[in-house]
């Protein structure tokens, strides 16, 4: 006996955010950003190493100048969104300026001009209009989600992010043996278009500009992380995870490529097969999070997403052992970082006042963003000193440290229903 699949029974199964027009464009629009980036993260570099030949403290280099406007610019960058306002027509500049930079990529090695500066040059200024982009989605987000689903919407963006991890590094080291890493840099330049385009079919209601003028109001969002028992225990936590997690991005296709002769193509497929454990942590966040508390699934996160990642410096043997061992340490720890991010956008997102959103953001971006560069050009320095082995134990291993920052504190028996008394 067949049942029949009826547009109304296929809608049923649909989250009702999803439902909803705004939010779709909206997370149409993530949805394609983030499929590109996946692309990027591992094209890019790969045009480095690969078609540049770059060094070790070279990699350093550019995976901190991806991150640095973060230290240099998020506070104001937050600060000029607040009180600016037009934070959906702040996201859309971004988009195609950011389109922009990254074709410019595979235009100069069409014609043989393509240098590392340049490189450098672009991740600098996609890093800095990254800034902007993301400083603005926080007021975006929360005009779009009522407060009662942050958890199902965080959870819907998440997902996406999961499910481009999966595709995104499989069809980055595809596209890299096809058409050299360059021209695969043209998928993410496209991917932004796309996001600019469903935005610009959104119209949410936003918060009104900022218009306070008060003395201090650049540093408004530090002030109110810094006396937030919340907020600031798991700002110290994210940032030790992001700082070690860095020292050992810096290496990591480095390391895979020479030291465990994994090709492009082989390595992208492994990553993107091991983020399948993102997608199962977008899934079940939400029920994690129900059952024990989203402060604690946040400190769970904490846990399982740097730890896995101590088995790639002990990879070793045979070649289906040693990407065995990729794909465990990828897989554990894409499920984990679901758990993290969703958690701690969910409590940010609950615990934040309308007029500080871009601000707080900011202040975040700001020091959880600016460990990366730091921790970048560590790895590197680390890597062409001791070696990249002995870095990249260094580097899991300081990562697995970062929860003991939020033991102490009160973000461990947070729960969604009682913000206001938990954040102080």
């Amino acid at each position: 006996m067949s049942i029949a699949v009826t547009p109304g029974r296929l809608m049923s199964r649909v989250s009702p955010l999803l439902r909803e027009t705004a939010f779709r464009r909206y997370w149409s629009a993530q949805s394609i950003s983030l499929a590109g980036d996946q692309i990027s993260s591992i094209a890019l570099p790969l045009a480095a190493v690969l078609a540049l030949h770059a060094s070790p403290a070279q990699m350093g280099y550019l995976s901190a100048l991806i991150w640095l406007p973060s230290l240099l610019f998020a506070l104001h960058a937050g600060a000029w969104v607040d009180r600016r306002g037009h934070r959906r027509a702040t996201m859309i500049a971004a988009d195609l300026g950011r389109a922009a930079l990254l074709a410019s990529i595979p235009v100069c090695s069409a014609l043989g001009v393509l240098t590392l500066a340049q490189l450098f040059a672009v991740a600098f200024a996609a890093g800095t209009l990254s800034i902007f982009f993301t400083v603005s989605d926080a007021g975006v987000f929360a005009a779009l989600v009522p407060r009662n689903r942050y958890v199902e919407g965080n959870s819907l963006i998440y997902q996406s992010r999961a499910l481009a991890a999966v595709a995104g590094p499989s069809a980055g080291g595809l596209l890299v043996e096809a058409l050299t890493a360059p021209f695969a840099l043209a998928a993410d330049a496209l991917s932004f278009l796309g996001s600019a385009f469903f935005l610009s079919r959104v119209r949410p209601a936003e918060p009104p500009p900022a218009r306070d003028g008060r003395p201090g109001g650049l540093s408004a969002g530090a002030r109110f992380i810094w006396t937030s028992p919340i907020l600031r225990p798991s700002l110290a936590c994210v940032s030790v995870i992001n700082f070690f997690n860095f020292m050992f991005m810096a290496l990591f296709v480095l390391y895979a490529t020479r030291f465990l002769h994994v090709r492009p193509g082989l390595l992208g497929v492994v990553l993107g097969a091991g983020a399948i454990g993102a997608v199962l942590g977008a899934l079940l966040t939400g029920r994690i999070a129900a059952r024990v508390g989203v402060g604690r699934a946040y400190l769970i996160g904490c846990v399982v997403y740097p730890a896995p990642v101590l088995l790639v410096p002990l990879a070793g043997g045979p070649r289906p052992l040693i990407l065995l061992m990729l794909f465990t340490a990828e897989f554990v720890a894409g499920f984990g970082v679901m758990i993290l991010d969703i958690s701690i956008g969910t409590i940010v997102a609950a615990v934040v006042p309308d007029p500080l959103r871009a601000r707080v953001s900011g202040a975040f971006q700001a020091i959880n963003y600016g460990t990366r560069p730091v921790g970048s050009l560590v790895g590197g320095a680390a890597g062409t000193v001791l070696g990249l082995h002995p870095a990249l134990w260094i580097a899991a291993a300081g990562g697995t440290l970062g929860f003991l920052c939020l033991l102490p504190s009160p973000m461990p028996r947070f729960r969604l229903t009682e913000p206001e008394r938990a954040s102080g």
